[in-house]
């Protein structure tokens, strides 16, 4: 069984996920998303869908990326 990186759950069904140079061992995608997802620049979520990004920066919504002073972001139209 492996150990998950996030909770220290010791579980037979783990998984690894390689990021880049990132990466860890986990036992549910909870767990990975915790240590893995960007955050919003702006509100701090973990951003697991597409988000927007923006000079670097990824924001989870158009919302955020505008008030952080982002123009021309859309979630919709």
């Amino acid at each position: 069984m492996a150990k998950c990186d996030v909770c220290g759950n010791d579980y037979d069904k783990a998984f690894t996920i390689r990021q880049g140079d990132r990466g860890g061992t986990f036992d549910s995608f909870e767990c990975a998303i915790h240590a893995l997802a960007p955050r919003c620049a702006h509100c701090g979520c973990a951003v697991i869908g597409h988000g927007a990004e923006h000079d670097g920066r990824v924001f989870c919504c158009a919302h955020c990326a505008r008030s952080s002073g982002v123009k021309g972001l859309e979630d919709r139209m």
